[in-house]
């Protein structure tokens, strides 16, 4: 992959059905659980990109056995929520999930380990999670930045303890992921009480599900007031991980945003446990037809003449989904709000202001006030088709495939550091051009 490339635009309107790879946000879930289960889990459709990566290489330093049989399929053998190997050094990278699932993981057995990433890593929080997870027993040392990676755990079998704890509202569902996956191995097992309305709640019950289908059932108090899971042991499972609707919002988005175009992605439905698949009624919302199946979805760009429109819209629960909609509203007639996404400032990059300086690059105005952000798109999203522009992605592989469906549309739109694409979808340009025919 070269520094830079040009997202060429497409010459006609597409038609296409594709199934993405696995989901980024199943795979880790399932994989963690598979290695606390009491034996040996057969996985298939798992992801194949950087992410996984480091969470596999992670769990396989631990001492967990895993035999692969294909790139996407493997048998994890599980060792009731102890890790074989009691020492081990974990560099995770940029693997937000990775990092914050295994911080808690690795708090239990017994042994020392230390986790650590790169330079953005170092920079993304991690004390509503270490906090917690101290408050039930766990020894956690930060040993750079107080409130940051890297830790050093020092784990010990008799040394945590379940009980009630009480929640504020955090940064990320993925602490309360966390807490939650190893909740059923801390003796009593463990409440969770929100003082506050829980972020990205979708995600939450991602991981509530994944953990149903591994044995253990949790109880949800209603509002999400309170979480409790019981005390028990994962059992072994054969599991096969859906296509990740996160990704396949890049493909539905560019149906949307192309004139008489049209886009199935097959595997996921109106039965998908990933709050993302929800992206398609946000299109449906601006003006795109939508067909939802019990395992496909369909989008179709507005009819001849009609325009997208733009929306006002929070986006707590799929925060996700924040980049790709920025690039459908760039098309869209009107002004686009996407309310209550403060915490795409943590992500792999401050999101909102990448998006607020790229898309002004290409002449939208975007405002931001507080947890908003606010997209008017330029009166005529071709003017100065001629000229090239180049868009930074901040080693974000989310802004790198949504600004390239703004390119198959409008002329000259080129993507510094294409690769980061690395991180979830290695894929994404062959895919994309599955759209070419």
């Amino acid at each position: 992959m070269t520094d830079t490339l040009l997202i060429e635009p497409l010459s006609k309107p597409f038609s296409t059905s594709l199934c993405p790879p696995g989901s980024k946000s199943l795979t880790n879930r399932a994989v963690l659980l598979a290695a606390l289960s009491s034996g040996p889990c057969e996985l298939s459709g798992l992801l194949v990109a950087d992410d996984a990566d480091r969470m596999r290489e992670a769990l396989i330093s631990l001492g967990i056995d895993w035999q692969a049989t294909s790139p996407t399929t493997a048998t994890i053998t599980g060792n009731s929520g102890k890790f074989p190997n009691g020492d081990a050094d974990l560099f995770l990278g940029n693997a937000g999930t990775a990092t914050r699932f295994l911080t808690a993981a690795c708090c239990l057995g017994d042994g020392k380990r230390t986790l650590d990433g790169i330079a953005r890593m170092r920079e993304r929080p991690i004390g509503q999670l270490v906090d917690p997870l101290r408050e039930l027993g766990a020894d956690i040392q930060y040993t750079g930045n107080d409130g940051f990676p890297p830790l050093s755990i020092t784990a010990a079998t008799g040394s945590l303890h379940g009980g009630t704890i009480t929640l504020q509202p955090t940064l990320s569902s993925q602490y309360i992921s966390a807490l939650l996956q190893i909740a059923p191995y801390l003796p009593g097992g463990l409440t969770i009480q929100f003082d506050g309305k829980p972020i990205s709640i979708p995600y939450i019950t991602m991981t509530l599900s994944t953990m149903y289908q591994f044995g253990i059932e949790a109880d949800v108090a209603p509002g999400f007031a309170s979480i409790t899971v019981p005390e028990g042991v994962y059992k072994p499972v054969k599991l096969h991980v859906e296509p990740d609707a996160s990704n396949a919002s890049y493909f539905l988005a560019a149906a949307a945003v192309m004139p008489g175009s049209k886009c199935t992605v097959e595997g996921l439905g109106f039965r998908s446990v990933q709050g993302d698949a929800g992206f398609a009624e946000v299109l449906q919302l601006m003006g795109a037809s939508v067909i939802c199946e019990p395992d496909s979805i369909t989008v179709i760009a507005p009819p001849e003449g009609e325009k997208l429109i733009g929306i006002d819209i929070d986006l707590n629960h799929m925060p996700d989904m924040a980049q790709t909609l920025a690039a459908v509203a760039y098309f869209a007639d009107g002004p686009t709000t996407i309310r209550n996404v403060g915490n795409l400032r943590v992500k792999e990059t401050d999101r909102m202001a990448a998006i607020q300086v790229e898309l002004m690059k290409l002449g939208a105005a975007v405002d931001i006030e507080g947890d908003d952000i606010i997209i008017t798109p330029p009166v005529d999203p071709m003017i100065r088709a001629d000229e090239t522009v180049t868009i930074h992605t901040y080693d974000d592989h989310r802004m790198a495939m949504s600004f390239a469906i703004i390119g198959l549309r409008k002329p000259g739109v080129i993507l510094e550091d294409p690769s980061c694409v690395n991180k979830t979808f290695p894929d994404f340009y062959d895919y994309l051009n599955l759209l070419r025919g």
